[in-house]
């Protein structure tokens, strides 16, 4: 990957943790990885602890960045998720998986599409 892309896909996980900030969520961690996958922000609020996978297009040429979370990528998600809350993730709360796209905006800001809840630990497969 050239360092060009990576820093377009850091750009776009640094929106998505102001965003999750301004929705009152405390980011735990940043690019958890395990030995069974990573996770890109692990943030929590009272009630939930959420694991949130970041997209980052700078077009809808090929879909919307969130539609690149196929199952494959759901079900890695999930057992690094499983392999964090193993080891010692605050036990009191609900887990939760979010999914956030995030595009350039035409005011060179950022355009924020989060789907909470996208998907669950409930899968067949």
């Amino acid at each position: 990957m050239t360092e060009q892309r990576l820093a377009f896909g850091q750009w776009g996980e640094d929106e998505a943790a102001a965003y999750l900030r301004t929705k009152g969520l405390t980011i735990l961690l940043r690019n958890y990885r395990t030995p069974v996958g990573e996770i890109d922000i692990i943030a929590r609020n009272r009630r939930f602890l959420v694991f949130v996978e970041v997209k980052t297009r700078r077009s809808r040429s090929f879909g919307t960045p969130q539609e690149a979370v196929g199952f494959r990528k759901q079900r890695q998600i999930i057992r690094t998720a499983q392999w964090f809350l193993a080891n010692g993730a605050p036990r009191k709360l609900q887990p939760r998986f979010d999914v956030i796209g995030v595009m350039p905006a035409a005011d060179n800001g950022a355009h924020i599409e989060h789907i909470t809840d996208a998907f669950s630990l409930d899968f067949s497969g």
